[in-house]
This record gives C-alpha cells, sequence and structure tokens, in this order.
C-alpha cells in the first residue's frame, strides 16, 4: 500500500515494482552542477529564443542540460565542452539557424517549470526542437535541488509536494509525461519536436565487458516509448554514440571526457554532436524529412588520397621538413615530397598529409588528424613526425601551437589569444598527442611509426645539434609508454651529417638552419629507410 506523507512522499514497507516509481532515482552521475542555482546570472549568457533568426529562415532550438550545453557561460573555460556548441556545424546557416537554450543541472522538470516557457516565445511554425533531457532527473523530489521525476512514463501518477527550503509547493509528474508536454507544446506551436536519448556516461557496463553502459532500460527506453505513442521523430543517441565508444581502447574513451563521468571535453562533444546528426540523417520518420535537407558537412573529411586495389597506404604527416614548397629544385623541400626516392610505388601509395608550420597539437586542432584518421585501413601505415613547431612561448597566443613539455598523460585549460579568435582549449603533452596518434591508428588496424625530428644545421661543440634530451628524450618516453615502431630519423641524419663535416652540410640546407634543400630532403629519405631496415618494420618490404 502507498501511503502519503505531509510531504507527498510514500513510506516503503515491501514495495512493489510498480511503487518503486516513487522512489528518487540516485545520482549515479556524482557530479555536483550549480548551474542551475545562478538562473540570474545563467540567462546573461543564453540566447534570447528566436534571435538568430534569419528572416523567414527557422530556427533549431536545443533543450537540455550541461551534457548539451556545459557550464554557465558554455565556452568550455573548465575544458568541458557540451554537444550543442557543436551542433551548428552540421547545419547549413542559409537555412536554418541553431540555438542552444540547454543549461547545465536541469531535469526534464526543472527545465520545464523554469526555462521551457521563455524558450516557447521565439519557437514559429516550420522550427524544430530537440529534446534531450534526463540526466538530472534524480535524487530528493523535495529538497536540494528538488529536481527528480517519478520514473517511466505514466500519464497519470503525480507527487505533491512542498520544497522544504522554500515552502514552495509544487506536482511532480513522470519523466515520460514531462517528454509529452514538450512534445505537444511544440507542436501547438507549430514546431517539430525530436527526441534523443541521453549522451552516454564514461563508464563500462559490467555485465558486458568492453562495452559502454547504456540506458535502454531507464531514460533511453522511455523517450522512445513517448516517441512512438506520439508518432515523433526519436534519435537513440545514446545507442550511436555507445556504439563509436565500444570500438575505442579505454585511455581514448576516457579522454573523450574531462574532469568527472558525465561532462565531455571537446572530443567527447563533437562525437555526440556527429552522432546526433548521423541519427537525424538515419530516421525515417516522415516529420523529419525536411529537416535532413537543411543539413551539411554529413560526409567525414578526408585527406582525399587515391587508393589502388591491393596497394596500401603510407601516410606521412608532420610539418614543413616534410613538406615545403617542394618545386624549385634550388628551393626549400621537405623528405616526404622525396619519399619515392625509397618506397616502392608499384607496390604502396604514398600520401604526403605533412603540413608547414604545424605542431602536433596544431595539426590535430584544424582537423588535419581527422582527415587522415577517415581515410585509414586495415594494412596501412602512418608515419608521424613532429616537434620543430611544439616548442616555444606561443602555447596561449600568437599561432597557438606549442605543447606543455613532456609526456605525462596530462592537460592545462588556456584562454587563447589569437589574430582570428579568442577560446578557450585544452592543451595536453607532446607526448599526449603522440600517443593519441599512435593510438588511433591502430584502432584502424594500420600501422603507427614514430619518427624523429630532423637534425637543424647547428654545431655547438664541433658537432651537429643533438635533442636528445628533450624531444629525443620524450619520442623514447612516448615508445616505452606504447610500445610503438620508432625510427631515430634524427640521430641518423645526424651521425650522416657529423661525418660530412660542417662545411660540406652547408649544402644539404636552405636559407636557415631547419629547412633542408633537396639534398638534404633526399638524405632524411634515406635515414628513414635506413632506420625502418634497422627495426625490421613491416613497411621495410615496400621499400625499393
Amino acid at each position: 500500500m502507498l501511503v502519503f506523507l505531509s510531504l507527498g512522499f510514500p513510506v516503503f514497507a515491501q514495495m512493489t515494482d510498480d511503487e518503486k516509481k516513487y522512489q528518487g532515482m540516485e545520482d549515479v552521475n556524482k557530479v555536483v552542477d550549480l548551474t542551475l542555482d545562478s538562473l540570474e546570472k545563467a540567462a546573461t549568457a543564453r540566447p534570447v529564443a528566436g534571435s538568430s533568426r534569419k528572416g523567414n529562415n527557422p530556427v533549431l532550438f536545443l533543450v537540455g542540460n550541461s551534457t548539451m550545453r556545459t557550464g554557465t557561460l558554455g565556452n568550455g573555460d573548465n575544458g568541458q565542452w557540451g554537444w550543442g556548441f557543436y551542433a551548428h556545424e552540421y547545419f547549413d546557416e542559409s537555412k536554418i539557424t541553431v540555438e542552444n537554450h540547454a543549461l547545465g543541472g536541469t531535469s526534464s522538470r526543472t527545465f520545464y517549470n523554469r526555462l521551457w516557457a521563455d524558450v516557447k516565445k521565439g519557437i514559429k511554425p516550420g522550427d524544430w526542437v530537440i529534446i534531450e533531457l534526463g540526466h538530472n532527473d534524480n535524487g530528493p523530489f523535495d529538497e536540494g535541488r528538488a529536481r527528480a521525476t517519478i520514473r517511466g512514463i505514466s500519464a497519470t501518477d503525480s507527487l505533491n509536494v512542498t520544497i522544504k527550503e522554500t515552502g514552495v509547493k509544487e506536482t511532480v509528474y513522470s519523466y515520460g509525461e514531462y517528454m509529452r508536454r514538450f512534445v505537444r507544446e511544440t507542436r501547438a506551436l507549430g514546431a517539430h519536436p525530436i527526441l534523443m536519448s541521453l549522451t552516454p556516461r564514461n563508464a563500462y557496463d559490467e555485465k558486458n565487458p568492453g562495452h559502454v553502459v547504456r540506458v535502454n532500460e531507464t531514460f533511453g527506453l522511455w523517450a522512445k516509448q513517448i516517441a512512438e505513442e506520439l508518432d515523433c521523430p526519436f534519435v537513440d543517441l545514446n545507442e550511436i554514440s555507445a556504439q563509436k565508444y565500444d570500438q575505442m581502447t579505454e585511455w581514448k574513451f576516457n579522454y573523450h571526457f574531462y574532469l568527472d563521468h558525465i561532462h565531455t571535453s571537446a572530443f567527447g562533444a563533437q562525437l555526440n554532436a556527429r552522432s546526433a546528426a548521423d541519427g537525424i540523417m538515419a530516421s525515417e520518420n516522415k516529420e523529419i524529412q525536411e529537416l535532413k535537407g537543411m543539413m551539411t558537412n554529413l560526409q567525414l573529411p578526408t585527406t582525399g588520397v587515391k587508393r589502388q586495389k591491393g596497394k596500401p597506404v603510407v601516410f606521412i604527416t608532420g610539418d614543413s621538413t616534410v613538406k615545403n614548397t617542394d618545386k624549385d629544385e634550388d628551393g626549400m623541400w621537405g623528405w616526404g615530397a622525396v619519399a619515392s626516392d625509397i618506397f616502392d610505388e608499384s607496390k604502396i601509395t604514398i600520401h604526403n598529409a605533412a603540413q608547414a608550420g604545424r605542431s602536433c597539437r596544431s595539426y590535430l586542432r584544424e582537423g588535419r588528424w581527422d582527415k587522415v584518421y577517415n581515410d585509414l585501413q586495415p594494412g596501412d601505415f602512418v608515419l608521424i613526425q613532429f616537434g620543430h613547431n611544439d616548442a616555444g612561448n606561443e602555447i596561449a597566443h600568437g599561432k597557438a601551437r606549442n605543447d606543455i613539455t613532456g609526456t605525462a598523460d596530462s592537460s592545462h585549460v588556456y584562454r587563447v589569444r589569437t589574430n582570428e579568435e579568442v577560446r578557450n582549449e585544452v592543451v595536453y603533452t607532446f607526448g599526449w598527442y603522440l600517443h593519441k596518434m599512435i593510438d588511433d591508428v591502430r584502432q584502424k588496424g594500420a600501422t603507427p611509426i614514430l619518427v624523429s625530428l630532423t637534425p637543424r644545421n647547428e654545431w655547438p661543440g664541433g658537432k651537429i645539434e643533438r635533442r636528445n634530451d628533450s624531444f629525443g628524450k620524450w619520442y623514447r618516453e612516448v615508445v616505452a609508454q606504447t610500445a610503438v615502431e620508432f625510427v631515430d630519423l634524427h640521430n641518423i641524419s645526424a651521425d650522416a651529417y657529423d661525418e660530412l663535416g660542417r662545411e660540406a652540410t652547408r649544402d644539404y640546407y636552405k636559407k636557415d638552419h631547419t629547412h633542408t634543400s633537396k639534398k638534404g630532403a633526399k638524405l632524411n629519405a634515406q635515414s628513414i629507410a635506413k632506420g625502418l631496415r634497422a627495426i625490421d618494420s613491416p613497411l621495410s618490404k615496400y621499400l625499393k
């Protein structure tokens, strides 16, 4: 029997399954998100509903919590990002604009009661509203955050509560009932609702090792049931993202989150944003078809490599010492431009994806690494050589390309100011970026090969410079951490230059002490071949 106290809560003696719904759900995330407690401050950072509208174009409104918009400002100032920050990248802004109205700490109940009315003021016929709530529908019903909802989707279950701290009386409904109200009220305004299941947490399923925990028995199921009941488009965001996480190493899975097990890093937010777009495009619901025509950037970016049947590809990544102007016989050349001197192109395809001026950090930030990653197939090889642009004083300004020194699995949030923009960015160590690239390549079934940076034409003490106490040391630490194949180009070429002598070496560099002439590029390419043979790399069988 269910007995209500003056506060509206049941006394549980022998609880039936039906009665359990009246017990607030446990907060499994164990995260304190105080955004909802500062609504006045949050209101200054959230958009005015409909303010992004261009002419008569529709607006896509995002309704959610901190997994969609993290923090009061939502700008990643603590290293956490919500996927709503990146959602606009998948919609053609000449056809539709995206407004992120999510707020951290909100449940379906608190968003509906405290924020939804203002969002509705900007909704017009033909607009779209994505609703993804549930992470915070837990805890007590009548105290503290007072944001819990009744489990399930009942349209009739309710609790009359009095909030202890304020004395405010409120009727609490089921999670499903709040979702019904979002859907119905959106349609009453002539707009189109889309329900989504929750983003995954950073947790593995103990009953299914190697697989991420799903919410297909709670919020994911309930949102889907409401969508089916009301014939509303439904995107199982939880499952789409979880399937991607299932393919990752635990190390990679972990860095898609930041500081806790619920809030995503930029990596996780970008993954969820693409999953949301993938889910919309895959939906067969008739109501969503028009929105599909407003989407863009759905194809994964690639390098454009031209594959030949039966031939693997060796991708070369790096900076200007790998890829330069590579045209003038008397100009500057990178060794990747003369890689055909050492590789047999009848057996393997060479693709030089290096870019001048890049560090491993900026190469990744600009999306260049993603293009290589998306192109990889089992049996391919990737030569990874960075370092020349990873050191200096430009970690938070200028070209913003320097990393944190060393190889620790650590990071720091910087307020980066450049001529182009001001942004918050999580910067990792030099070794961390290399570790990520190595891990990515292996995930695709390809072979990563770490290559130390080319030596500079400087001769302290009568010998060409060696960086074995900095980058050389860090390369070897990464090798010890990951067991990756390693070609020590730096020392192989340095040995050759020491043998040639300082005067003869002048012809191997052009304009400065870092960039090589075509002659120097060819020497570095030969050092690559020598190093591959020395470690008996599988790639060595493709050498001339």
